[in-house]
This record gives structure tokens, sequence and C-alpha cells, in this order.
């Protein structure tokens, strides 16, 4: 019998490279979606799932009518990039994936799979609103009524992602030639992973959890050989053949701004995973795939 997922957040970059990998496994998808939100993403996989509209249905019914659901993955979260209130951010990033974590765990849902942060709690309210998820989804998992698996994704980058990211807003700059392109001095180290090895991550822990004798459990996601935001910038500039002005030094740090970010993946390889994509190979797939849009 197939395993059924609930996936949040199925037409977003993540959530829909998600569903085309659990489709392709056997998994069946329920996914939950905005009413007005685009399928674009999705359009040659959707007739293969059940999607639901969340500002429409009771969380509760998904449980009742939809049969066992055996896993649910959590990636549907708000940045805060759009202006969006306190409230409206607390909503998406902590009430509502709450109410599913309840909702699932009077169900009989054995695991939550959340989507996490490696950002400082208090660096903003995205990261906060976050944090608060985290430690309800220890509390629930301490009461023993569902696992719960807290992935601390670092940044992820691959086609078709949204725009308003660091990565896509370089790569589309370079791709266009834009004139100018301002920048911090570009010290700041991040953890740069290429999406298919973010989603085959996912996948494995799927695979694996019931062998883990732990209800709580917490892995980094990166490709654990973080690049500094100027070799970064540097490498897509030289790929994309651009003739647009790299204005490093241009945009001041941020208040708290991290200067060095490395995902621990000592836990993810010793469960058999591997990076595939360096930041070299990752861009070029990704850049090719913009080429042909």
């Amino acid at each position: 019998m197939k395993k059924k997922i609930l996936l949040t957040g199925i037409t977003g970059f993540l959530g829909s490279h998600l569903a085309n990998a659990l489709l392709t496994a056997g998994y069946e998808v329920l996914g939950l979606k905005r009413k007005s939100s685009s399928l674009r993403r999705l359009e040659s996989i959707a007739s293969s799932m059940v999607l639901l509209d969340v500002d429409v249905l009771d969380l509760e019914n998904i449980f009742q009518d939809y049969g066992k659901i055996d896993v649910i993955i959590h990636t549907a979260t708000c940045y805060g990039r759009n202006a969006e209130s306190v409230s409206e951010i607390f909503f998406a990033n902590t009430e509502f994936p709450l109410r599913l974590l309840d909702a699932g765990s009077r169900a009989g849902v054995g695991l939550f799979l959340n989507t996490d942060t490696i950002l400082d709690k208090y660096l903003n309210l995205y990261a906060l609103s976050k944090n608060q998820l985290l430690q309800w989804g220890r509390f629930f998992a301490k009461q023993r009524s569902i696992g719960f698996a807290n992935i601390r994704l670092e940044h992820f980058y691959g086609p078709d992602d949204e725009p308003t990211k660091f990565s896509a807003h370089v790569i589309h700059t370079c791709m266009n030639n834009v004139a100018e392109l301002k920048l911090t001095k570009g010290e700041q180290k991040r953890d740069f992973i290429y999406i298919d090895d973010v989603v085959s991550a996912y996948m494995l822990l799927l695979d694996k959890m019931r062998n883990i004798n732990s209800d709580f459990v917490e892995f980094d996601l990166g490709s654990g050989q973080p690049v500094s935001i100027r070799a970064f910038v540097e490498t897509v500039h030289r790929l994309t053949g651009s003739q647009t002005h790299l204005a490093f030094d241009a945009i001041p740090y941020r208040e708290g701004e991290i200067m060095h970010s490395e995902a621990d993946i000592s836990g993810l390889t010793a469960l058999g995973w591997q990076c595939h994509y360096d930041i070299e190979a990752g861009l070029k797939k990704v850049i090719a795939q913009e080429r042909v849009k």
C-alpha cells in the first residue's frame, strides 16, 4: 500500500520539487496550497495528486476525509519580504503548522518533517516564528504523540527559484546584463546547496526515519562547503559571461549579519546521504535551464 504524504507549500520552489520526487518514488501526495496560488510549477503533475486549499477548509477534515496519513512534510513559509504584518508571519510560520501538528498527532500521523532555518531566532520575525514552531515540535515529540524531524536548511538554490531570493536575484541580474549589482563587501560565507541535493536528503529521511530510535531528531542540510558571497557572485558572473558591474562594498552589512554559516552534515552522511553538486556544477545547471525558458 502506498504511503500517504501531506505536503504543505506544494506550489513553492522546494514543495514542487519534493512533490515530483515523491510521486516518482510511488508515494500518494496530498498537497496544501492557497486558493490563489499558481499551479505553474505543478502543471505536469497536478492531476496525479490531491490539491487542497487551506484557506477554505478545516484542517481536521483532512485527516477525517482522506484516510490514514503517514507523514506531514512542512515546507510552506513566510519570509516577511512583502511587508507582511507580525501576525501574518506568526500565523504562516507558527500558528498554521502548529494546528497541523496538533491535528496530525491526534489522527495518528507518525512523523512531522519540518523545514527550519539556520538563522538565529532573534535575527528577524521569520527566524523567531520558525524557532517557536521548533519548540512546539520538541514538546509534541516529548509527549510521544508524533515524531518530529527538524531540517535546518541552508541557502538552497536552483532553476525557477523565487526571484526575491539572493541567489536567484544575482543569477537573473547577471544573465540580463543589468548595469550594476550593488552588494556588500561579500566576506560572509554561506553554505549554498543545489535543490536536487536538498530533495535527495528529504527522500532519504523518509526512508530512514523508521530506523531512528528517537521521537525528536535534527539535521543540518547544506553542502558542508561554505563559500564567500563574493566568490558565489563572481562565479555566477563568470559562468553567465555577464557585463554587469559588481559593486562590492556598496551596501553595508545588516545588523546581526552572520559571517560564517556551515552545515554539519555528519548526521545525514551517517545515514548514507551525500552532496553531488558543488557551486560550479549547480550554477551551471541553473544557468543552462534558465536560458531555455
